[in-house]
């Protein structure tokens, strides 16, 4: 106990009020005592080490590793400020589920006790006379009430007058499961413009009890870090730490760590060996970065990762209940999983396709019966401009809606100005590129994939153009355009060809821009490498009238929108809008402290790309996946990605798209 010499005065001696105050160690201890002193004298005690009038004033070395620094404490102030603060917890559904039995009685308990979360408060600034911390000051926050999903919970502080301005705010979540924290107002403050102060959240709280480091929250006062206040620079560099992890031990859901990893975990050789996958990310295989989830290796594949029900991400980076349903991917992926081999069996033979065109207008004219059960009515919640459900006769059936194109003109899709069209109002209307050097050449090794020259040459385009100008007149005027997938898709034509039920071509497409700016196609060119001793093959098709050679030119174009497509999913898409985006969210996380200005612009952008990421690698790129069972490079989809990848991706051009 702290022994009071009091010199004797007529003055009037009255307690000071008694701050929830963090010291460490017994100081804190001791100071949940009350402290006497006259408002005229200073009072000398054991633990002082300098006095003033305005109270008693200690200094205290922290100890251990979680600090390591020295920290002012505040006893008493004649002046001091009360603050409310109000917690805005979110009430989720996973939530509910998980606060069952045992920890749901716990809670209940602490919510009475009015020990939910404890709220604790750091001063921006050092104490300007002694260079040290000034002491935290903490509260509890007690449970208020409740509206439609958001729970609130109150806390008071008494802040001394020369606390200043608040920098940070540690929560230590009290209950034995994770909540989610909306964010927490203060009002009260003498150092604001209003009063008030918002500290943004948005985040999970992991419960004490699972680990004792207390969340950090800084206020929405952003700083560079040449600009951050020094009291705050160790929250700083501590909360960093924690999200750059140890880059050891498999990740649990609750943590928040980001690290690097190569794509090591779309195969699956346990299971299959045809089910193996190359590792991506390497040498021999240039790739992006994934986040690392530590899994453990396959059996017979030691630099495969194993696969499992569910993939790590940050837990901060998981989709929200609105996001959850808004994106509903699992949800897709199951009901889609459980119907497909019903519509395989009823719409089409796997190995034949459909056998005919009016196949294909039934599945929007008609439609197909489907087996009665709960995922069909899921799909239809889903996805209802996709697919319509109608139940005239008692059962259900699955009938696509037919394009609006299709509509207008049934045939629309068998014409050249179509064709032109989709290449820019298509889904794909990312690699179209001006014609900047003839003829047409290939960049690949002539000794290994046969001649570099395209058989598309001049006198073939100018029978095309003849009546509006000539080769070199067109590339002068910019009028001359290509859709290349000759090399990037040619080094994969003879193993795809291996694949069951299935070919490729490395293709070229040229396009004359007309004088009412529509896009004319020209010629296609097809081609297949050397195999089995037998040369290079390459073909050009054109637009034609007589019978044979109007179906070989539909039948070129539909090569070239099988590529197309395809590109579109694994490179355009996947590749250059997913896949290249997660390295620059794991080095936001772990380079950019919550409070840097340009953490703040990215992060709404950022969020949830690593979840649909995560899922992508679960189900749509893993091995035999959507992707490998829908396009034609079959099991080596992946791998083609990655050959785009380091032929076109290019950090000082691409980095804009960030």
């Amino acid at each position: 106990m702290l022994k009071h010499n009091f010199h004797k005065s007529h003055s009037t001696v009255f307690p000071v009020p008694k701050p929830f105050l963090s010291g460490g160690g017994n100081a804190a201890a001791a100071l949940s005592l009350p402290i006497f002193y006259k408002n005229t004298t200073a009072i000398p005690t054991k633990k002082s080490k300098r006095i003033s009038r305005r109270g008693l004033i200690l200094r205290r070395q922290y100890s251990g590793s979680s600090t390591g620094v020295k920290a002012v404490l505040i006893a008493g102030s004649e002046k001091s400020t009360t603050v409310k603060a109000v917690v805005t917890v979110l009430q989720t559904v996973g939530g509910a589920l998980t606060h069952l039995g045992l920890n749901r009685g716990l809670d209940d308990i602490a919510d009475v006790l009015g020990k939910t979360l404890l709220v604790e408060l750091v001063a921006a600034e050092l104490d300007p006379k002694s260079g040290l911390e000034k002491a935290t000051i903490k509260s509890y926050a007690r449970k208020t009430g409740k509206d439609d999903n958001e729970t609130y919970y109150e806390a008071s502080f008494e802040i001394p007058e020369d606390f200043g301005e608040v920098g940070v705010v540690l929560i230590e979540n009290e209950h034995h499961t994770e909540m989610f924290l909306k964010n927490i107002v203060f009002n009260g403050f003498s150092t604001t413009t209003n009063g008030s102060l918002e500290v943004t959240c948005n985040t999970w709280i992991h419960p004490k009890f699972d680990n004792p480091e207390k969340r950090v929250f800084f206020t929405n006062k952003s700083y560079l870090p040449s600009q951050t206040p020094t009291a705050l620079e160790r929250y700083r560099e501590k909360e960093l730490e924690i999200l750059r992890g140890d880059g050891q031990g498999q990740r649990k859901t609750a943590d928040r760590i980001y690290d690097y990893d190569v794509y090591n975990d779309l195969g699956d050789p346990d299971s299959d060996d045809d089910l193996a996958r190359p590792v991506l990310g390497g040498p021999d295989h240039p790739y992006p970065r994934r986040c690392r989830t530590g899994r453990p290796r396959t059996k017979k594949d030691p630099l495969s990762e194993s696969r499992s029900s569910s993939v790590y991400v940050p837990r901060d980076e998981a989709f929200s209940e609105v996001k959850q349903m808004t994106f509903s991917a699992k949800t897709v992926y199951s009901v889609l999983h459980a119907l497909v081999p019903s519509v395989q069996t009823s719409i089409i033979d796997t190995d034949l396709g459909f056998p005919h065109f009016t196949a294909i207008d039934t599945l929007f004219n008609e439609g197909y019966e489907l087996p009665d059960s709960s995922t069909t009515v899921s799909l239809r919640n889903i996805i209802p401009r996709l697919v319509k459900a109608i139940s005239d006769t008692g059962n259900s059936a699955l009938r696509f809606e037919t394009p609006e194109f299709i509509d207008r003109d049934k045939f629309a899709w068998f014409r050249d100005t179509e064709f032109g069209r989709q290449t820019l109002a298509g889904v794909n209307p990312c690699c179209i590129k001006l014609v900047t050097e003839w003829p047409l050449k290939s960049n690949l090794d002539p000794e290994v994939y046969g001649p570099a020259e395209s058989a598309i040459t001049t006198e073939l385009v100018e029978q095309e153009i003849g009546g509006f100008t000539t080769v070199d007149e067109a590339l002068k005027q910019k009028k001359l355009f290509i859709l290349d997938y000759h090399d990037v898709f040619l080094p994969y034509v003879n193993k795809v060809r291996q694949l069951k039920g299935t070919t490729l071509y490395g293709s070229r497409t040229l396009f004359y821009l007309t004088p009412a700016d529509t896009l004319r196609p020209l010629a296609i060119e097809l081609t297949r490498p050397p195999i089995d001793g037998k040369p290079q093959w390459k073909q050009v098709f054109k637009p034609t009238w007589d019978a044979t050679g109007v179906w070989l030119w539909r039948i070129a174009k539909s090569h070239v929108l099988a590529h197309d497509s395809g590109y579109h999913q694994l490179v355009s898409h996947w590749l250059r809008t997913h896949c290249c985006t997660e390295p620059y969210i794991i080095a936001t996380n772990r380079q950019l402290s919550a409070m840097h200005p340009i953490y703040r612009l990215l992060h709404p952008h950022l969020r949830y790309t690593m979840e649909i990421n995560a899922l992508a690698r679960e189900a749509l790129i893993n091995a035999n996946g959507i992707i490998e069972s829908s396009f034609s490079p079959g099991k080596y989809s992946m791998e083609l990605s990655s050959v785009a990848y380091d032929k076109l991706w290019q950090f000082n051009l691409e980095a804009q798209q960030i």
